[in-house]
């Protein structure tokens, strides 16, 4: 130290400070090049997070998920191997009797409330159940829309009512899916489905009224029922002479006189008239 200058001894502590800087400056580009590294790595933590999320939520089907059985009998296509067809529309009642008339019976159905789902899952699971055809359904649900929420604020301004922040937050749109499945059903012995009405005369009465006969609900096309000249909203009331009060009196007299011309009697436009019809014979 005795042997320094002055002039030297303010070099070495400007080296010494700029070697100090240099060290610091080292440091902080050795955390900053961490700390980077470990936000790649919980980006790519995250990403692989939603991506299993995602990948789960494909991988659920909410028609399946939600399926109810309508048939009690194992009902699905005659076909072992069908080539099953999707129709999207919005007349659920006319496309039921549609089906029936045309010789389907129901499978089963599924019903659920969710964000968007595609359709095509609907045709997935109907494969899946040997199904003919799927009928899909969809109409909105719910979703706090800017004008719902103006509306919102109105109503609140109106009673003095404070809003919460959750209460403006956007909401996802949801929708009501429905979906049925169909099965072809071999040649009708007679061709109708039927079912039986019965009506409560007031409130208070404990016991309903049971209607006369069976009302038809749908004529299936080319049927003897249909060749009989049967229509959706006769009241069957005879067959082969025998009363009918219940569905399953008629499956019972059809199955006895197969391949027989047998007598119908019928009620419509509280006329009664009487036709003849085929039966067919079940091979």
């Amino acid at each position: 130290m005795a042997g320094l200058t002055n002039h030297s001894m303010i070099k070495t502590a400007r080296d010494a400070k700029v070697l100090a800087r240099l060290g610091q400056s080292h440091a902080i580009t050795t955390e900053t090049k961490t700390l980077k590294a470990k936000m790649m790595l919980l980006g790519l933590f995250a990403a692989g997070i939603l991506f299993a999320a995602m990948q789960l939520q494909a991988a659920e089907n909410w028609y399946e998920k939600s399926y109810k059985p309508q048939n009690s009998s194992d009902l699905k296509s005659m076909q072992a191997n069908p080539d099953t067809k999707m129709y999207v529309s919005n007349h659920k009642e006319d496309d039921d009797i549609s089906m029936l008339e045309s010789g389907y019976d129901m499978i089963g159905s599924s019903g659920f409330t969710a964000g968007d789902v595609p359709a095509e899952q609907a045709l997935e699971y109907a494969k899946k159940i040997k199904a003919d055809t799927v009928l899909v359904y969809s109409k909105y649900g719910s979703a706090k829309t800017a004008i719902s929420k103006m509306q919102m604020i109105k109503e609140a301004a109106k009673v003095g009512k404070e809003l919460s922040e959750k209460d403006l937050q956007d909401e996802p749109t949801n929708y009501k899916y429905y979906a049925s499945y169909w099965a072809k059903l071999p040649a009708p012995l007679l061709g109708v489905h039927v079912i039986k009405l019965a009506k409560k005369e007031s409130q208070d009465a404990e016991k309903a009224t049971e209607f006369e006969g069976l009302k038809v609900i749908a004529v299936i096309k080319d049927s003897p029922a249909a060749k009989a000249g049967l229509l959706r909203g006769d009241t069957l009331l005879k067959l082969a002479g025998n009363k009918l009060n219940k569905p399953e009196e008629l499956s019972a007299v059809v199955r006895q006189h197969q391949g027989k011309e047998v007598e119908l009697e019928f009620e419509r436009n509280g006329e009664k008239s009487i036709a003849n019809a085929q039966i067919n014979a079940r091979k």
